[in-house]
C-alpha cells in the first residue's frame, strides 16, 4: 500500500439510520430526517436506501421529495443525539490508531500505518473489521476507503455504498479513479466544477492531464491545489483529534422566518449576525483582516461577496460596516432575501499595528479604543446576565451606542 495506509470512514445515511434505531417497522420504507417546515427549515437533511433509490435528495425542500417519493415517512432531526454517536463512534475507531480525525459528524480518517501490525497487517481486512464492529455496536453501517492518502481513501469510501469496503492502491488508482466525474473530487464545488466543465475537464483523469499553470490562472490556488489531488500527490497529514486545526474563518448565519425586503430589516440582520460573530472571535482572541457575506433569495439563488479590511479588528462595528457595504452593492431591492451569512476571514492570533487617519485627524486607533471598551463591556453584561441580555440597536443601517 505504500508509505501510508489511510482509511475514510463514512456512516451510511447517518442521520436518517441514527432516527431508524427507534423505528425498526420503517426500516423497508422512504424516510427522510427534515428541519421544521414552520420555520422555513423546510428542507430533506437526510434519507436512507430506499429514498435514495426513489430520487430522494439531501438539501431539497420537503415538497421536492414528495413529488418523487408520495409515501415519504418524515422524521425530526435529533442533532444531539448524532453527535453522541459521533463521538462513541470515533471512540471505537481510537482501537485501531490514534490517529483518528473526524471530518464533519458523520466522516473521519483514521492513519493506521503505525497500527496495522498489531491488527494482522491486512489494510482490507482491518476496513472489513471496523465495518463489522461499528454494525454490531451501534446498528449501523459504514462504508470504508482504504488508500495511500486521504483524498483517495475519501473517493473510496464513496465509491461502493452501503456498507462496503473500497481499495484504492498505488497499483490501481488509475483506473478506479481518473474515470470518475470531477465533481467526486473533494473541494470541487458547485463552482469549480462548472468552470472546470467549461474547459472540458469532465472527469478527474481530464484534470489530471491539465497544465497546473493553466489551472491556477482559472482557479487560484485551488487549481494548483486540485491538480495535485488528481495525481495522487496529497501528503496532508491526518490530525488526531485533540489537535485544533488553525482557525480561517468564524461565521454565523441565519434563514429568516419570513423573506426580509426592506434595508431596514437587512441591517437589523446584518446586525445581530456581525455581533455574533465578532463576540465570538473576542471570547477567542482572534483577530479578522476580511468579512464576506453570503445572500440567498427566496428562490435558494445564492451570492457570496467578500472584502478585506483596511486592519485586522475583532469588533462588531468593523465587521458590520464591511457587511453592510457588501451587501448593498450585492443586493438589488426588492429582492427577498431568504438567509444571511457574516463571515470573518483572514483570521489571526493578533491585531495590525498599522492604524488609518479619519479625516478630522483623529487616530484610528483612538477611536477602535473607545469601541473596544464598548464591545467588551457588552460582553462582560452577557456574561453574567446572559447573551441577550444586551443588544446594539439598529437604525436604517446605524449602528446606536457607537462612538461618532
Amino acid at each position: 500500500m505504500g508509505e501510508r495506509v489511510i482509511l475514510h470512514c463514512d456512516l451510511n445515511s447517518f442521520f436518517a439510520s441514527v432516527e431508524l434505531l427507534s423505528y425498526p417497522e420503517l426500516q423497508d420504507l422512504p424516510v427522510a430526517v427534515c428541519g421544521d417546515p414552520a420555520s422555513r427549515h423546510g428542507i430533506i437533511l437526510a434519507k436512507n436506501e430506499p429514498a435514495k433509490k426513489l430520487g430522494v435528495k439531501t438539501a431539497e425542500t420537503i415538497w421536492q421529495a414528495r413529488q418523487k417519493a408520495p409515501g415519504l415517512v418524515l422524521l425530526p432531526s435529533h442533532h444531539g443525539l448524532y453527535r453522541e454517536y459521533s463521538r462513541k463512534i470515533n471512540e471505537l475507531y481510537g482501537h485501531y490508531t490514534d490517529l483518528v480525525e473526524p471530518f464533519g459528524v458523520d466522516e473521519s480518517w483514521l492513519d493506521i500505518t503505525g497500527s496495522m501490525h498489531l491488527f494482522g497487517g491486512d489494510p482490507q481486512a482491518i476496513a472489513d473489521d471496523i465495518r463489522r464492529a461499528v454494525k454490531e455496536e451501534f446498528g449501523l453501517t459504514v462504508s470504508v476507503g482504504v488508500s495511500f492518502n486521504k483524498i483517495f481513501a475519501k473517493l473510496g469510501s464513496d465509491y461502493k455504498k452501503p456498507d462496503a469496503t473500497t481499495v484504492i492502491s498505488p497499483e490501481n488508482w488509475r483506473e478506479i479513479v481518473w474515470p470518475l466525474p470531477v465533481g467526486d473530487l473533494l473541494f470541487v464545488g458547485r463552482a469549480a466544477r462548472q468552470a472546470l466543465n467549461g474547459i472540458g475537464v469532465k472527469t478527474i483523469g481530464d484534470l489530471a492531464h491539465c497544465k497546473p499553470e493553466m489551472l491556477e490562472t482559472l482557479l487560484g490556488k485551488l487549481g494548483y491545489q486540485l491538480h495535485q489531488y488528481a495525481n495522487g500527490l496529497d501528503r496532508s497529514p491526518v490530525r488526531p483529534q485533540h489537535e485544533t486545526e488553525q482557525v480561517k474563518s468564524v461565521g454565523n448565519g441565519t434563514t429568516f422566518p419570513q423573506n426580509l425586503t426592506r434595508w431596514e430589516e437587512i441591517c437589523t440582520g446584518l446586525s445581530v449576525l456581525s455581533d455574533s460573530v465578532a463576540m465570538r472571535m473576542r471570547r477567542h482572541g482572534l483577530y479578522c483582516g476580511g468579512v464576506s457575506v453570503t445572500i440567498r433569495d427566496a428562490q435558494f439563488k445564492t451570492i457570496t461577496r467578500q472584502k478585506r479590511l483596511p486592519e485586522s479588528t475583532h469588533l462588531m462595528k468593523d465587521i458590520y460596516e464591511a457587511a453592510m457595504e457588501l451587501t448593498r452593492a450585492a443586493w438589488k431591492a426588492p429582492t427577498p432575501i431568504r438567509m444571511l451569512t457574516v463571515t470573518a476571514l483572514h483570521i489571526t492570533d493578533a491585531a495590525e499595528s498599522y492604524h488609518q487617519m479619519d479625516l478630522l485627524g483623529e487616530p484610528q486607533t483612538r477611536r477602535s479604543e473607545k469601541q473596544e471598551k464598548l464591545e467588551q463591556a457588552m460582553d462582560a453584561i452577557r456574561g453574567k446576565y446572559g447573551k441577550d441580555a444586551i443588544a446594539f440597536g439598529s437604525n436604517g443601517g446605524k449602528q446606536v451606542g457607537w462612538d461618532d
